[in-house]
């Protein structure tokens, strides 16, 4: 975390560790299980040297400690017993995005700027989505969303978002505000019906990028590959997850009025 300033960040009686750095329109980044690992930080630090100021939280695990198969499954059983996760219940947004929103509040004040702008990972996904209840919410990034966890067909098909939720969310989109989502084709933790129902409640203000990790793809990508701007990021220029990562850079430009 060398560079970055590191503070306790309380709302509503919930005190967690936040990291920052950078300086311009905030990009709120949500870590995906089992926490904050050099990946993650490795693409906030990218998002600092696009321009933004990147605030981090540490939502669950430990800052900055590598991933290993034991250490992801520890954490991924706190998550799936924590309250603030919904990862098994529909139509139902976490508890968790209410600090999350505050964070975001806070940092545009700080930070200035027409808004701010967000990304979340795996079981942070979908976070983004639900913080657009907020006007100042202009980019909000789902990568790889995995809440709720697949189980059966409704759950393939819901947002993590409650039906008030969303509501506000489609109004916002008909108004302009436009939602990225990145994922892996073969990834069966985010399910096409995922991103088929994105498109049927957002329409043309929802921008996918599906990246092919079907057997054959030209990229030599995994099928069980994932964490698209993390753990099976390529920092290849013609990689597809490179590709991705600058059409994240190149969409927080363009919504917080930033010169490309």
């Amino acid at each position: 975390m060398h560079g970055l300033d590191r503070y306790d960040a309380t709302y509503d009686g919930v005190t967690r560790t936040v990291f920052r750095g950078g300086a311009g329109p905030a990009v709120i980044v949500m870590h995906e299980v089992p926490g904050l690992h050099p990946g993650v930080v490795a693409f906030g630090r990218r998002v600092i040297d696009a321009g933004f100021t990147v605030v981090m939280p540490s939502l669950v695990g430990e800052p900055e400690r590598p991933t290993t198969p034991a250490y992801t499954a520890r954490s991924l059983a706190r998550v799936c017993v924590a309250r603030e996760f919904a990862t098994w219940s529909t139509a139902t947004t976490s508890p968790i995005t209410v600090w999350l929103r505050a964070l975001a509040r806070d940092a545009h004040r700080a930070c200035g700027g027409p808004g701010v702008g967000a990304v979340g990972m795996c079981l942070t996904g979908g976070f983004a989505l639900a913080m657009m209840v907020d006007d100042i919410m202009l980019a909000p990034v789902l990568s790889q969303p995995s809440l709720p966890f697949p189980l059966t067909r409704a759950h393939r098909r819901d947002l993590g978002v409650s039906d008030a939720d969303l509501v506000t969310i489609k109004r916002r989109a008909a108004a302009g505000t436009c939602v990225m989502g990145l994922r892996f084709t073969a990834d069966r933790l985010v399910p096409d019906e995922r991103f088929a129902r994105l498109r049927d409640e957002l329409g043309d203000r929802f921008i996918a990028i599906e990246i092919d990790s079907r057997p054959g793809n030209p990229h030599g990508i995994s099928s069980l590959a994932h964490s698209v701007l993390a753990h099976d990021f390529v920092d290849q220029p013609d990689h597809p997850t490179r590709r991705a990562a600058d059409e994240v850079i190149a969409f927080y430009r363009r919504t917080l009025a930033m010169s490309p």
